[in-house]
């Protein structure tokens, strides 16, 4: 494991009433001021919204897939063109994850064994390919991102405790393989806590994490993979705010939705990522302070009010109405998705910007009382 003596992680405030903790990522590419919710670039883009736009929005940090990335075009094409970030002309901070979750998603095309996994790229040109830890820390390198992400399994929901069980051994052991074989200094490597909701599991996983070396952050995955929000708490809030190691940044991985985002920065998560505010947005919703909106619905027709009259985005900002963003939708035109993804990426960066000001000011918890109790925290 490569030494990145210049990623780190400062804590700048402590909310008193909570565990919210706002901080300080320093990257090569620049500082990332956590709570921070993450857009996703899956392919390199995302989808619709030019990298200046993203910077205009307030984005710190995107991310990119190792997954899709490795098949098309190929980690070897994107270290020839200069590694990810002259790729997709983003000069800020980007993050990689490992592409499990796409891996796994392959269900019956995924054979896994103690070496590594192999799987049937069926959304590609259905080739099959193994991928030990040690290769998927080589794509990773090849990318170039400032954060990669730990080769792991992440397990359904529901899962027998003993297929759980396994997933840990094997994404503990696999962590430790990725630590030993990264070796790029000006990349910060996560481990995953794994464990599904059985909070003993998650406790193993993270005590693993932590013997076999001295990682740059811990993601928590396997979460929001079909649980209820209440079964995903159970286990998932003393996690964060009694056991996991408060020095190093927490990634709560793939959980986009706005009141969990609220909730768990209250447990003292750190980051977070989702496609959701992008991928409404292609099916025409739009989040708003009063609740999502199906911007198809025929009562927008006439409505010359902005997206969310309590929004800044540029959408809202320059006078884009309801009523013709209702069109945009209805007639399938792709400038529809534009507006909506830039609007609902917004809303959460301003959220977590808004926590953040809210932890130095220590009233975190007036805060999400206030979100809690506005018409919007039921809707997501």
């Amino acid at each position: 494991m490569a030494s990145n003596k210049n990623f780190t992680f400062t804590i700048q405030a402590e909310d008193p009433n909570t565990y919210a903790r706002a901080g300080l990522i320093h990257t090569e590419h620049g500082d990332i001021p956590t709570p921070i919710f993450m857009p996703v670039g899956t392919k390199a883009t995302v989808k619709g919204v030019l990298p200046s736009t993203l910077e205009h929005l307030g984005a710190k940090i995107i991310l990119a897939n190792t997954y899709h990335l490795a098949n098309r075009p190929g980690a070897d094409l994107i270290e020839e063109m200069g590694g990810l970030h002259e790729f997709m002309h983003w000069r800020r901070p980007t993050l990689t994850d490992s592409g499990g979750f796409q891996v796994f998603s392959h269900g019956q095309f995924t054979k896994l064994s103690d070496n590594g996994v192999r799987f049937r790229a069926v959304d590609y040109d259905g080739r099959y390919i193994e991928w030990t830890p040690e290769e998927n820390m080589h794509i990773a390198e090849q990318l170039g991102a400032d954060i990669v992400m730990q080769l792991d399994q992440c397990t359904p929901y529901p899962a027998e405790r003993s297929f759980v069980e396994r997933a840990v051994e094997l994404s503990s052991s696999w962590a430790e393989r990725c630590y030993r074989a990264h070796t790029r200094p000006d990349q910060a490597l996560f481990g995953i806590v794994q464990g599904g909701m059985d909070m003993d599991l998650r406790l193993r996983s993270l005590k693993h994490l932590e013997e076999c070396g001295d990682f740059g952050g811990y993601g928590i995955g396997g979460y929001s993979v079909g649980e209820s929000h209440e079964v995903m708490y159970e286990s998932l809030d003393p996690l964060v705010s009694e056991y996991m190691p408060k020095d190093k940044p927490r990634y709560l991985m793939g959980v986009g939705n706005p009141t969990t985002l609220v909730h768990e920065v209250g447990c003292g998560v750190d980051m977070f990522d989702c496609v959701l505010p992008t991928r409404i947005a292609r099916m025409g919703t739009a989040f708003n302070h009063e609740g999502r909106m199906n911007m198809k619905n025929a009562k927008f027709t006439h409505d010359k009010s902005p997206l969310d009259p309590l929004c800044e985005c540029p959408v809202c900002i320059q006078g884009f109405t309801r009523a013709y963003i209702h069109h945009l939708v209805k007639q399938q035109e792709m400038l529809g998705s534009i507006l909506l993804s830039m609007h609902n990426l917004y809303f959460l960066l301003q959220l977590m910007r808004q926590a953040r000001t809210a932890i130095f000011a220590g009233r975190y918890k007036e805060f999400e009382d206030e979100w809690m109790s506005c018409t919007a925290a039921k809707d997501y």
